[in-house]
């Protein structure tokens, strides 16, 4: 029996990097959180501390910022030249992962107008976009993480097997809320990333929004359907979405009712956790898998 390395990578994680263009009298501001990876012959560095095949993390942090300083333009685009960069930068660096999250910020609002240089950051949402070069091969994942949804009708939740231990009652009208995390991968390495990423966003609301859904289950997979029946240049789409759960509270203690279909105001107590945790994949089954792309990028099934 012999003892042998398997599959490594190292890089730095989490740079954070803020870039302002101050070109003109209206800023740009970009917020970037941005983690790389090499993939190649590091053997001896594990077997013998032999450091003459690591390129430093501390050299891919100042790579980062480098580059951003050419000016960052999509996530997508920012983590493609990263990684192709950091993967031909020496012979034995066989690929590179960059993994980009974008925190967006909007303009403050004086006089009904936005302002040039103030900006507000709204909500929790992130988006998303991991790099991975391999050799010649270069895959790309968009995605997004803490896209927070919720629908007051429409949604309904029965035909469930019962047993001993089963309290939940079927409903035939719930709310419906959740915080969506989904990737999907591109076919291609040179698209409209920006345009796609607005396209997607927008098909994944507008199919939660309009789905009548008797699970939470029969809502992802009719999201990822729809962006793949809209976006051709999308292979696959990953998605993970906690049941952030509405319970109807009991208000009778007080001598007052609250039910659905007798009482115009509904009271509900929202419980965060334990929460059902729907994860799931729609893909085309004629595009080739590409699980290197994956690699690396956990929560999805």
């Amino acid at each position: 029996m012999a003892i042998v390395l398997g599959p490594n990578q190292y890089g730095k994680a989490e740079v954070r990097v803020v870039a302002v263009d101050r070109s003109g009298p209206r800023h740009d501001l970009v917020d970037l959180n941005v983690s790389t990876a090499l993939r190649g012959d590091f053997t001896a560095a594990h077997t013998a501390g032999d450091n003459a095949h690591v390129l430093t993390t501390d050299a891919q942090k100042n790579t980062v910022f480098a580059f951003a300083r050419d000016g960052v333009g999509s996530p997508e685009a920012f983590g493609l030249r990263l990684a192709r960069h950091l993967a031909g930068s020496y012979d034995w660096i066989t690929g590179a992962r960059v993994a980009v999250e974008s925190h967006g910020w909007e303009r403050i609002a004086v006089g009904g107008q936005p302002h040039g240089h103030a900006f507000r950051r709204p909500g929790g949402e992130v988006r998303t976009a991991v790099v991975t070069v391999d050799g010649a091969d270069a895959h790309v994942l968009a995605g997004l993480s803490d896209l927070v949804v919720l629908k007051t009708t429409g949604s309904e939740f029965w035909g469930f097997p019962r047993d001993r231990y089963t309290t939940l009652a079927e409903t035939r009208d719930r709310v419906l809320a959740t915080a969506v995390t989904a990737r999907w991968r591109y076919t291609a390495a040179d698209l409209d990333w920006d345009g796609l990423f607005a396209g997607v966003r927008t098909v994944l609301l507008e199919t939660f929004a309009a789905t009548h859904s008797l699970a939470l289950q029969q809502t992802l997979y009719a999201m990822g359907e729809a962006v793949l029946q809209r976006f051709p240049d999308v292979a696959e789409v990953r998605m993970s979405m906690p049941n952030r759960h509405h319970f109807l509270q009991d208000l009778s203690a007080y001598g007052l009712s609250n039910t659905p279909g007798e009482d115009d105001t509904l009271v509900y107590h929202a419980d965060d956790r334990p929460y059902g945790l729907i994860e799931g994949t729609v893909l085309r089954d004629d595009v080739p898998a590409a699980e290197v792309a994956w690699l690396g990028t956990p929560g999805f099934c």
